[in-house]
């Protein structure tokens, strides 16, 4: 499973590689903590360990870092997309048949919760996105192009071959927003989630939970619109 760049570390070659790592790293915290703006280029270097200079000569400029922010978050999520779903594009990533299919749909929305609840980067990687949508920059752009846009298509394709309900249609489109929003939530409202719960924490067990939750949810809604006319 994707992870974010390793920390610096002495033993991993070339230095300016695992320069630029630590700085897309330490980017992503801030950025998603404190914001584009409420961030600046000396805390970042900081953070990365290294010199503010590296940051102008691997990127350009603060806002070329936070495009390679986003680019790390779209291939950090493609991964997880060929785990989950075969892949965003081509044929072979489409199941064949309606009952590979939900197979495929339940496999990937579990993997996906994995991912979200228990693998602590996932925190990050949502802050920054979740600051990119309410306030939309070219970084979104990225991640939007990257993997939110055809990740949704493929999932829209896979629930039409395991329903035979059109991928494109408003309710299929919906539908699977919906089932993305379930897992998007237990890590958005984490805090919320574990003291409801009482939970000290939410690593892999709880995930598991919340997993058997969402695929009772999934089970459902495929039992009610499985052969429908909607």
């Amino acid at each position: 499973m994707a992870t974010l760049p390793p920390r610096p570390s002495s033993t991993e070659p070339p230095a300016a590689d695992t320069t630029r790592a630590a700085l897309v790293r330490a980017a992503l915290t801030l950025f998603g903590s404190q914001g584009f703006e409420g961030t600046s280029t000396r805390e970042v270097a900081a953070l990365a360990n290294a010199n503010i200079g590296s940051i102008a000569y691997h990127f350009g400029n603060k806002e070329g870092l936070r495009i390679a922010v986003a680019d790390f978050i779209a291939e950090t999520m493609q991964t997880i997309a060929l785990q989950a779903i075969g892949g965003l594009d081509g044929p072979a990533a489409k199941p064949a048949g309606a009952e590979a299919a939900r197979a495929q749909l339940l496999t990937g929305l579990e993997r996906l919760i994995a991912f979200i609840i228990a693998r602590p980067e996932a925190g990050d990687i949502v802050r920054f996105v979740l600051r990119e949508m309410s306030q939309p920059s070219a970084a979104l752009d990225r991640i939007y192009n990257g993997v939110f846009e055809p990740a949704h298509r493929r999932l829209c394709l896979i629930w039409e071959e395991a329903t035979g309900e059109p991928a494109e249609s408003e309710r299929t489109r919906l539908t699977v927003f919906t089932l993305l929003g379930q897992a998007l939530y237990f890590r958005v409202g984490a805090e919320v989630v574990k003291r409801r719960m009482g939970w000290e924490t939410f690593g892999e067990a709880e995930a598991g939970k919340v997993a058997d939750v969402v695929r009772d949810n999934l089970l459902a809604i495929l039992s009610s619109r499985i052969g429908s006319d909607a």
